[in-house]
C-alpha cells in the first residue's frame, strides 16, 4: 500500500475523539511519527453524525455541533503533524507490535514501536436485546439513524418508537426532531430513566409518552414496521408506530484487542489497563470508549491526551514496568477502570472510575493492604459515574462498596 508508510513510531487505531486528541498531543510532545487509522471515509468518530450542541467547550472554549466539532479536531491533528489515514480497516494486531491493514488499494502491514487502541463502542442491536416478532425494515440504532439523517440526508420513518432513556436516546429525539419526525413514544424497562436530569424532561416538552417499567416485547410489520407489542406490569398493548430506534447499552468495539490476545475484560467488554492507559502488552495502550460503557466525546478527548502524554514516556524509556496488582471490586460494583496499578507518579488515568450494577447507597471506600486510602458518600445509580482518586505507592488495592443497612 504505497501510500501508507511500513514503519511508524505510533500507531493510533480509531479517528474519534480519544484518537485524534492523542494524535496531537503526540506530535506536540515530538513524538516521532504518528499514524492514525480510521475505517469510515472520514475522521472524528461518533460525532460526525451528530448535528446538535453541544460539544467543544473544554477542547475549544465554545459548544459546537457535532459534525463542526469533528472537523476541528481533525483539523488540529493534521496541523499537529499527524498523518492520516481513512478508509483503511485494521485486520490483525500481532506482536511487534504489527498492524494488518486493508482498504481498496489492497492489504499491507505497518510495524509501531507503540500502538494506541481507540476504536470506540457500539451499540446492543434489536438481536441483541432479544426482541421477539418479526424482522421488517426500519428498525436502527441511534448511530443508524443519525447517518442516515445526517449523512445521507434521508428520513427513514415518521412516527417511530425510541427504546432507552440514556444519553444517546435524547440524542436520538433531537435528531428526528431534525429531520421532521414525531416519536410516539419512548420506552424505558427500568422505573427510572438512565440519563441524569433534565434529560427526562424533553421528551415531556415535545409531547412524546414516556412510558417507563415497559419492555419492548415485540415488533410487528411485513416489509415495514408496523406495530410494537409494550409489555408493563404483566400485561401487553400494541402501539402503531412505523419504526423503532434501539439506543444504548453500549459495548466496546474490542474486536481487534480480544483478537490481538489482549487481557479481556468481562465486567467492561474491552481490554484491562493500568494507569498509564497500558494493556497486557506494554506496546500497546488504549483510550477512550474502548476502556469502557459509556463517556462523553469531551471525556474521550481528555483522556486520549492524557495516555498520549504517558506513550511519550513509554517511547523515552520513563514508565514504571507493567505490573499485575489488580484492583478487586466487591458489592454492587459493575466495573471499574483502571484495573490494574503500577504505581509510579504522573498517571495517565488519575481516578478510579467506577459504576455500579444496580441502584445503591451507602458508603465508597477504597482500600490498600487493609488500610482504607479514600472514601466518598454513595448514591448510585447505573450508568452514573463515580470517581475515586487513585491510591498512591504499592500494594494491592481493593475497591468495596458498602450498601447502607
Amino acid at each position: 500500500m504505497a501510500d501508507l508508510p511500513s514503519k511508524v513510531d505510533v500507531a493510533i487505531v480509531g479517528g474519534g475523539p480519544a484518537g485524534l486528541a492523542a494524535a496531537t498531543e503526540l506530535r506536540r510532545l515530538r513524538a516521532g511519527r504518528v499514524l492514525v487509522i480510521e475505517r469510515e471515509a472520514e475522521a472524528g468518530g461518533v460525532p460526525r453524525h451528530c448535528g446538535h450542541s453541544p460539544y467543544g467547550l473544554r477542547e475549544f472554549g465554545r459548544p459546537m455541533l457535532g459534525p463542526g466539532y469533528a472537523r476541528a479536531l481533525v483539523a488540529r491533528a493534521e496541523a499537529a503533524g499527524a498523518q492520516l489515514a481513512t478508509g483503511v480497516s485494521v485486520t490483525a494486531l500481532s506482536d511487534g507490535p504489527r498492524l494488518t491493514v486493508t482498504s481498496e488499494a489492497g492489504t499491507g502491514e505497518i510495524a509501531a514501536r507503540l500502538v494506541l487502541l481507540t476504536t470506540g463502542i457500539r451499540e446492543t442491536t434489536r438481536a441483541g436485546r432479544m426482541i421477539g416478532g418479526t424482522k421488517p425494515g426500519g428498525v436502527l440504532t441511534t448511530g443508524g439513524l443519525q447517518g442516515l439523517v445526517y449523512g445521507a440526508g434521508l428520513r427513514p420513518f415518521r412516527r417511530p418508537v425510541i427504546l432507552g432513556t440514556e444519553l444517546v436516546a435524547f440524542s436520538a429525539i433531537l435528531t428526528c426532531r431534525h429531520a421532521g419526525i414525531r416519536p410516539v413514544a419512548m420506552v424505558e424497562p427500568g422505573a427510572r430513566i438512565t440519563a441524569r436530569h433534565p434529560a427526562g424532561l424533553l421528551p415531556r416538552l415535545l409531547g412524546i409518552p414516556l412510558h417507563l417499567g415497559t419492555e419492548l416485547a415485540a415488533i410487528e410489520g411485513r416489509e415495514r414496521v408496523e406495530a410494537v407489542v409494550l409489555r408493563s406490569g404483566g400485561a401487553e398493548r400494541r402501539l402503531a408506530a412505523d419504526g423503532v430506534i434501539v439506543t444504548g447499552r453500549f459495548r466496546p468495539e474490542a474486536t481487534l484487542s480480544r483478537e490481538g490476545g489482549l487481557t479481556y475484560d468481562p465486567a467492561t467488554g474491552g481490554p484491562e489497563v493500568d494507569e498509564f492507559g497500558r494493556t497486557s502488552d506494554p506496546a500497546i495502550f488504549a483510550a477512550g470508549n474502548l476502556l469502557r460503557p459509556v463517556e462523553t466525546a469531551g471525556w474521550c478527548w481528555a483522556e486520549g491526551r492524557a495516555v498520549a502524554r504517558a506513550m511519550a514516556r513509554a517511547l523515552a524509556g520513563e514508565l514504571p514496568p507493567p505490573a499485575a496488582r489488580r484492583v478487586a471490586r466487591a458489592g454492587a460494583l459493575a466495573w471499574v477502570v483502571p484495573q490494574r496499578i503500577a504505581g509510579g507518579g504522573s498517571p495517565a488515568l488519575g481516578t478510579l472510575q467506577v459504576r455500579a450494577a444496580r441502584a445503591a447507597s451507602g458508603r465508597l471506600s477504597l482500600s490498600v493492604d487493609g488500610h482504607e486510602t479514600a472514601a466518598r458518600a454513595l448514591r448510585a445509580l447505573p450508568e452514573r459515574r463515580m470517581l475515586l482518586p487513585l491510591p498512591a505507592g504499592t500494594g494491592l488495592p481493593e475497591v468495596r462498596l458498602v450498601a447502607a443497612p
